[in-house]
């Protein structure tokens, strides 16, 4: 497991870069849509309290058992910040979240962005279990979460269902 934090990854079109507070201002801009906070709630954040938010973030959780790692996703053809994903890493069990700005969704980011976290943390992280929860009528954000390989379960969490993916026994992650 990193150290110092989480380590850069790729995936065929994206590169998931640890956050820094420098991106603040592109991802207010990527963020902006108030339709990306209709099953999360809040609203669009501007800039100064986004760098607020990054610096907090980066600084890690006052929790020395737990892990804060964030990353924005570039889209590697035109350079451009598309959106973010993050794990909450608590040995070896991490609670994932993505999401993709409107004017990128539909291209099929957030899948690749979401299966290559979840590789990323059970392929070098030691992570054994990862962890989602998803509001039951967002259905693209589900669609996100099978195609990272994780799968409903019973279980909810403040009016979300909980999607889970246990590392395979062997220890190989496709």
């Amino acid at each position: 497991m990193p150290d110092n934090g989480p380590e850069p990854f790729s995936t065929s079109r994206l590169d998931a870069l640890p956050l820094d507070i420098a991106y603040a201002d592109e991802m207010s801009a990527v963020l902006a849509d108030p339709a990306l906070h209709t099953y999360t709630g809040g609203a669009p954040e501007d800039v100064a309290t986004l760098r607020a938010r990054y610096a907090r973030r980066s600084a890690g959780s006052p929790d020395p058992a737990e892990l804060w790692w964030n990353w924005v996703l570039r889209v590697r053809g035109d350079g451009r910040l598309a959106g973010y994903v993050q794990a909450t890493v608590r040995g070896p069990r991490a609670e994932v979240a993505w999401v993709v700005g409107a004017g990128w969704q539909g291209l099929g980011y957030a899948k690749e962005a979401a299966a290559g976290l979840v590789r990323y943390l059970m392929c070098g992280c030691g992570v054994r279990a990862v962890i989602a929860h998803i509001h039951p009528d967002h259905a693209a954000s589900a669609a996100v979460a099978a195609a990272a390989g994780l799968a409903p379960t019973d279980a909810w969490e403040d009016g979300e269902v909980r999607w889970r993916r246990d590392a395979p026994r062997d220890g190989r992650v496709p």
